[in-house]
């Protein structure tokens, strides 16, 4: 069963965990340390020589080489601080190339129950808007800020050192600025959190919405996605207001601090000046002291809001990478405590396939969502509530006690009404679940021991709505045999009647070569098929998803519902090319459509999660109601058949 780990919010990120994203930029980070503690001497010579330089002056002495000397520092200083800052955006660029490598590599080896539950916009979005808010810690400030904090506490030293009153009443002023920042950005990464899953909705409600754009035109529901759309972008408007709204705080408490400051040094220190307590190059020196503590406080809390907004980006990045990978728990599930090679596994007296008193429930998450407003208004309260509520179990029991085989170099065929369970079947082969009881077993090997990789090399899966991804027909193809040659892909595609295409594309080719010879059939792999493959028909999409199976020539063949979007040409035609590949190879078939599985060596009748019959078609007429019923209903059997 599902934790409800797996499912509930990320934990809050802390910056101990942030820490080894910077880590992985070492070169970078020492570097950039290295220009800042650099340009810090830099800063901080400066107030003597210029003190000097005042002293001189006042006195009628020459200055000498102190004026040149002072230009000098000031021009390396500022050409310290323009590498540093280009170190600092390439680093952060690293941070967030290193974080989304590792969030991809994670998000395509879940689980595919992780798929079931999560959003694939919200998945999208913690790739690209997440992870790009890891950049703000580095080019906003916190390097800046380490580096700052020599020039901060140096600064701070030669004001005591300068006039010890004027320091301790300036300090007291930023100490009480420095305090309510803190408390203030404290909110700003629940915020941050709330406002980024809200923008995963909204990515999630727009890819859900191009996705299905022809449909939703077709049913005139456009005007409705539109306000569902805009609703999730106002909510994420109104949690990004939020997070502006604490973030703006900052700044006029920063401002106030620093001209407050300022101006105690101005009043205080002038009056110390005409009392003699101090010389003018002294006060001079503490407000050049003053200016560059400021600058490092200022980089410091625009680090602390900086470092809480991506603590709460990051909170969601880990709740995906905390996840466990497909593979991760093989070692725990497997009986026998360890992953044997296929080869070793084969049993020459074995089924091909075999479910044993398999038993499989669907789990999803149905979180409880609350208002976007509602948070805004309520404070900290109605926030706790929100992130308390355990997200909801839905449990759809799927599966109950399924025991049948396949025989080697057989045909199977799955049958029934819909949700009878028979894609949950062709989903545990491929191992895209594991069985809640019972075991799934492939040349009498539970599956449960087996490399996944090694098992799928010896699938080929044609899955129901036969997906084409954008690109190429050749990337198609290729998608599990990248290393397959143009002629091999000129064979499945003509064995599964799909050889129209490459003539189509050669033809044109030829009639837009103005007189130069076509490249040939390597171009005619290259006809692009357009987003979820909107150039094909229906029935060439699920041709080409064969044809890719086919090329890899895999011994066992899982085809769900291959031949539904064909006429009855195409499916003749489909028939044949299966019968010719399937000698010496293992198939099993779903199939709505009985008469293209009726000559199959065995039929599995599937009701309700069950078994209530296995036989060969005539077989079937004549014990099994539901398949004579539906065979009745195909007009594959007179109505009166007992």
């Amino acid at each position: 069963m599902a934790s409800q780990s797996e499912v509930s919010r990320g934990p809050r990120a802390s910056l101990k965990q942030l820490i080894p994203y910077l880590f992985e930029q070492r070169r970078l980070l020492i570097l950039a340390v290295g220009l800042g503690l650099a340009g810090a001497v830099a800063s901080l010579v400066q107030p003597p020589i210029l003190g000097q330089i005042i002293a001189r002056v006042e006195g009628g002495r020459p200055l000498g080489w102190l004026l040149a000397l002072l230009t000098v520092i000031v021009v390396v200083g500022s050409v310290l601080s323009g590498l540093q800052h280009y170190v600092l955006q390439r680093m952060g660029e690293g941070v967030v190339l290193t974080s989304r490598k590792r969030l991809i590599g994670k998000i395509l080896n879940l689980p595919i129950s992780q798929f079931d539950r999560r959003r694939t916009g919200d998945l999208v979005s913690r790739v690209g808007s997440d992870t790009t808010l890891l950049r703000a810690v580095l080019t906003q400030g916190l390097v800046e800020a380490l580096s700052g904090l020599l020039v901060f506490f140096g600064a701070l030293i030669g004001m005591l050192v300068i006039d010890p009153m004027l320091f301790g009443i300036t300090f007291g002023v930023i100490v009480v600025a420095l305090v309510v920042v803190v408390l203030v950005s404290n909110r700003i990464r629940p915020a941050v959190a709330r406002a980024q899953e809200k923008v995963g909705d909204l990515a999630a409600q727009v890819d859900r919405t191009i996705s299905s754009i022809r449909t939703i035109r077709a049913a005139g529901a456009a005007e409705r996605e539109q306000e569902a759309t805009e609703r999730d972008a106002t909510e994420a408007y109104v949690l990004g207001v939020r997070v502006a709204r604490i973030s703006a705080f900052i700044v006029p408490v920063s401002f106030l601090a620093m001209q407050l400051s300022f101006l105690v040094v101005l009043g205080l220190g002038g009056f110390r000046v005409a009392t003699g307590s101090i010389t003018i190059a002294q006060l001079v020196m503490f407000i050049v002291f003053l200016f560059l503590m400021v600058a490092p406080l200022g980089q410091a809390f625009g680090a602390i809001a900086a470092i809480n907004q991506a603590l709460g980006a990051l909170g969601r990045i880990q709740e995906i990478t905390a996840l466990p990978t497909e593979t991760d728990r093989d070692l725990e599930l497997s009986p026998i405590g360890r992953v044997v090679p296929l080869a070793e596994s084969r049993l020459d007296y074995a089924p091909a396939v075999r479910l044993s008193n398999v038993r499989f429930t669907y789990r999803s998450a149905a979180p409880a969502r609350a208002d976007a407003r509602q948070l805004v208004r309520g404070g900290r309260g109605a926030q706790r509530e929100a992130e308390a509520a355990p997200p909801e179990i839905v449990a759809t029991p799927v599966l109950h006690g399924v025991t049948f085989e396949v025989p080697r170099g057989t045909r199977v065929a799955l049958v029934g009404p819909s949700g009878a369970g028979k894609s949950t079947i062709l989903g545990l082969i491929e191992r895209f679940y594991d069985p809640d009881e019972g075991a799934v077993s492939l040349y009498g090997a539970d599956l449960r021991t087996l490399d996944r990789a090694e098992l799928r090399a010896q699938l080929g899966y044609v899955e129901q709505d036969a997906p084409v991804l954008a690109g190429s027909l050749g990337d198609n193809l290729r998608l599990a045999a990248p290393e397959a040659s143009d002629a091999a892909c000129e064979r499945v595609l003509r064995a599964v009647n799909l050889g129209g295409l490459l003539d189509r594309s050669l033809g044109r080719e030829r009639a837009t070569a103005d007189g130069e010879a076509p490249s040939g059939l390597a171009s005619a792999l290259d006809l692009q098929v357009g987003e979820n493959g909107i150039m094909l028909s229906g029935g060439e999409k699920q041709r080409l998803a064969i044809a890719r199976a086919l090329l890899t020539a895999p011994p066992i063949l899982l085809l769900d519902e291959s031949t539904a979007s064909l006429d009855g040409v195409n499916e003749r035609l489909m028939r044949e090319a299966l019968d010719s590949v399937s000698t010496g190879r293992t198939l099993i078939v779903i199939a709505h459509r009985l008469s293209t599985v009726v000559d199959s060596d065995k039929i599995v009748v599937l009701d309700d999660g069950r078994v209530i019959g296995e036989g060969t078609h005539e077989e079937l007429v004549a014990s099994t109601p539901l398949y004579r019923e539906l065979a009745q209903h195909q007009l594959l059997v007179p109505e009166d058949a007992a």
